[in-house]
């Protein structure tokens, strides 16, 4: 029963991307996107990031740069139902007649979140790059703890009292009641990304682009669990964990773009970025047994975790149905099974993240256009990839917003989206290795805010 704890404490380090895209990539990164969500097809400022062979049909020559601002919330939450022990008979351990039943509530603030693109364009040659966050971003706080350490904690201290009275008969054996558990977990995380790349106009109608991004991962993981006995100060599991992470990755970048008159195509892969994140542990407290030791060495200070950000590859198409009305479709695959992922967890995805995206926008006056546009997200998803600190949810995402075109130098872009999650139920036989059932329905929201402003000189 340690082993199911020192999991339990261990898995704070996993985290989840609080915005669009694929299981560890944010997409959206500009206003643009959020009031239209199909950008891959592009020829503005923000296909620094959705479609940088784009940048080499921009306009006109010279300086272009974006400035966007966004904030986002999502709550993260466990409905979960699970049963436990509550005494011993001649036969043995003996269970409670109703399940244990708790709603976790989980939350993800991020409320500012910047992103900055730049662009240079001289004749054929376009130099483009931009810096982002381009996963994660935010805190992510269960101020009541995870089921998976309560149930554990539960069973643990059961099974531990049973020992202790079978070695002593006057020693108690401690059921649910006779104690107060307490329990928290805090997990931020954040990829920071720099993308430089160069883009050549090769036709009249094809542009090629090369570039690279380099990435850094930082984090911080909080987290504990105290089992009080009722009118002492007895603690019967205590488990805590501070852990800080790091680490860096490298993503070559390739993308073209063809422009057929009122038809524009856009297509981009991003390569896997092989990222291994190292340990700065500050704490880490847990029954001292050889057992607990083994279990705990790949949490120590100085130990080396994968987390690569997957390949990934777009292709969209945008046309122009009339001068004021313009249309984008558009699709993206993330490579997620072969990104290494902590304890090799990528290997229970069933297949890579799909998305399919769409958008239309409508110039109302020369100077407001309006937009909105929608996104589809399946993940190949299964129980045994999915966990109280790190499940994904499908889901679609429904965007609108508008640009203003300021005067011939300034643009303004405003957005909002938001994101509707099918809820995953898992079903257990045995609850966190609890040997009893138990079942979890996850549950997510999401809502983002953008502002960006374009400037051309």
């Amino acid at each position: 029963m340690k082993k199911l704890l020192l999991i339990s404490a261990a898995t704070l380090i996993v985290s989840n991307s609080t915005f669009a895209g694929g299981i560890l990539t944010n997409t959206n990164q500009h206003a643009a996107f959020l009031r239209m969500l199909s950008r891959g097809a592009t020829t503005e400022i923000d296909g620094a990031l959705s479609n940088p062979a784009g940048l080499a049909f921009l306009p006109k020559d010279g300086f272009h740069v974006g400035l966007s601002i966004q904030s986002a919330y999502q709550t993260r939450n466990i409905d979960a139902s699970f049963m436990t022990y509550n005494g011993v008979s001649a036969t043995g351990p003996t269970v409670s007649d109703k399940p244990f039943e708790k709603y976790y509530e989980g939350t993800a603030a991020a409320p500012v979140i910047p992103s900055l693109f730049a662009a240079y364009k001289k004749d054929k040659w376009t130099i483009s790059g931009f810096f982002a966050i381009t996963a994660g971003g935010g805190k992510a706080s269960f101020d009541d703890g995870l089921p998976m350490f309560e149930s554990a904690a539960m069973a643990g201290i059961f099974q531990n009292s049973v020992k202790a009275h079978q070695a002593n008969p006057q020693s108690p054996i401690i059921v649910p009641g006779m104690y107060d558990i307490t329990s928290a977990m805090d997990g931020k995380q954040y990829i920071y990304s720099l993308q430089l790349g160069l883009s050549y106009k090769a036709t009249e109608w094809l542009s090629v682009f090369g570039g690279g991004r380099m990435n850094y991962f930082t984090g911080g993981y909080k987290g504990f669990l105290n089992a009080i006995v009722k009118g002492t100060d007895t603690n019967l599991l205590p488990l805590a964990l501070d852990c800080d992470q790091t680490g860096w990755g490298l993503t070559p970048v390739i993308g073209a773009d063809v422009k057929l008159g009122k038809l524009n195509i856009g297509a981009k892969y991003e390569f896997k970025t092989n990222l291994n994140i190292e340990n700065n542990t500050k704490n880490i407290e847990y029954p001292r047994t050889p057992e607990g030791e083994a279990m705990i060495a790949p949490y120590k200070h100085g130990v080396n975790t994968p987390n690569d950000i997957p390949a990934m590859f777009s292709i969209a198409a945008a046309y122009e149905f009339l001068p004021v009305l313009r249309a984008s479709v558009e699709y993206h695959f993330y490579d997620d099974k072969k990104a290494g992922m902590a304890n090799d967890k990528q290997k229970y995805l069933t297949k890579g993240t799909n998305e399919y995206l769409a958008g239309i926008e409508f110039d109302v006056t020369k100077q407001l256009t309006l937009s909105c546009g929608g996104q589809i997200t399946d993940y190949g998803l299964s129980d045994n990839y999915q966990s109280d600190t790190s499940f994904s949810c499908d889901s679609y995402s429904l965007g609108v917003g508008a640009k203003i075109k300021m005067n011939k130098h300034l643009n303004l872009n405003v957005g909002y989206m938001w994101t509707n999650y099918e809820d995953y139920t898992k079903k257990s036989t045995n609850y966190n290795g609890t040997g009893l059932p138990g079942t979890n329905v996850y549950s997510r929201t999401n809502k983002v805010f953008g502002l960006s402003a374009d400037y051309s000189f």
